[in-house]
């Protein structure tokens, strides 16, 4: 009894480790359908889902990648978004800052400028007095 018991065991094993997904066949039979999109398309004005349920894509398509083939049914990945997260007062406070530092950088020239402004004006008058 042991040993038929052990014998189906052995047989069960081998047939799940022999087995190996058809994804040859698979991939000829649904390569147009991959092709349209990743998970549906649009025709005529409505949405069409793919012929092949996401499960089974995501199998055929890990078959095909352990296979050692290359799967180029995927959609093109977006940028990596490099504006931070934060709260908006802590940007604009910081904008603010530096454009403070900028002013000050300028406020010499911009106070020889004023008091040139200022001494003309000065000089008007006392032209329009006279």
């Amino acid at each position: 009894m042991a040993g038929k018991a052990a014998e189906a065991a052995k047989s069960a094993a081998k047939a799940v480790s022999g087995y190996q997904y058809p994804w040859r066949e698979k991939l000829a039979k649904y390569k147009d359908e991959l092709s349209k999109g990743v998970w549906g398309y649009w025709h005529l004005g409505a949405w069409k889902p793919l012929g092949l349920s996401g499960r089974h894509r995501a199998r055929l398509r890990k078959e095909v990648l352990l296979a050692g083939e290359d799967w180029p049914y995927d959609r093109p990945r977006g940028e990596m978004r490099s504006k931070r997260k934060g709260h908006k007062c802590d940007r604009i406070s910081a904008e603010k800052r530096a454009n403070t530092a900028e002013l000050m950088k300028k406020m010499p020239q911009m106070l020889l400028d004023y008091k040139k402004r200022r001494w003309e004006k000065k000089m008007k008058a006392e032209d329009a007095k006279d």
